[in-house]
């Protein structure tokens, strides 16, 4: 289970928080949209840290519980075999992409850059997609009745006060 964990923290999350973000920073260099990072001073440096410090205890949170709770990772090769509806799970479905998303806007906030902001819409569009399109219905093949009442009572991506 330690390297499927491994490979899938550092395939996805590595691609999408590190990689992607690179790769539109070193293309942004020397132009308008060039990276401006916050200063100490700045609301935007204390406003990303809390929502880099939530977006990673969120993800972390999240993938303990699909490898404790859900025998699995967060990986599509190695899915949890149990559906996992405990902790941030009672609240809103995607929590582990919503700290992902957090994570983005910080990096955004942090690094004054809009072309990560973009990617962060980006990000979430294409999950968006994918949830509705691949993967909710998966998780109803595998999980039944039960992934049908959890998804009629925890909504997708705004959380619920009360599980």
């Amino acid at each position: 289970m330690t390297s499927k964990l491994v490979k899938a923290v550092i395939v996805l999350p590595g691609t999408v928080l590190a990689l992607v973000p690179a790769l539109l920073l070193l293309r942004a260099a020397g132009t308008p949209l060039a990276a401006s990072p916050a200063g100490l001073a700045e609301a935007r440096f204390w406003t990303g840290s809390a929502l880099a410090a939530a977006g990673l205890l969120l993800a972390a949170w999240t993938t303990r519980l699909f490898v404790t709770g859900g025998e699995g990772t967060p990986a599509p090769w190695a899915p949890p075999r149990k559906l996992v509806v405990r902790g941030p799970y009672r609240r809103v479905r995607n929590p582990m992409i919503s700290g992902v998303l957090l994570m983005l806007g910080a990096e955004s906030l942090l690094l004054g850059s809009w072309p990560v902001a973009g990617w962060a819409l980006v990000f979430f569009l294409i999950n968006t997609i994918w949830l509705t399109r691949v993967e909710e219905p998966q998780l109803e093949r595998r999980f039944g009745e039960d992934y049908r009442r959890y998804r009629a009572n925890v909504p997708r991506w705004i959380p619920r006060v009360a599980p």
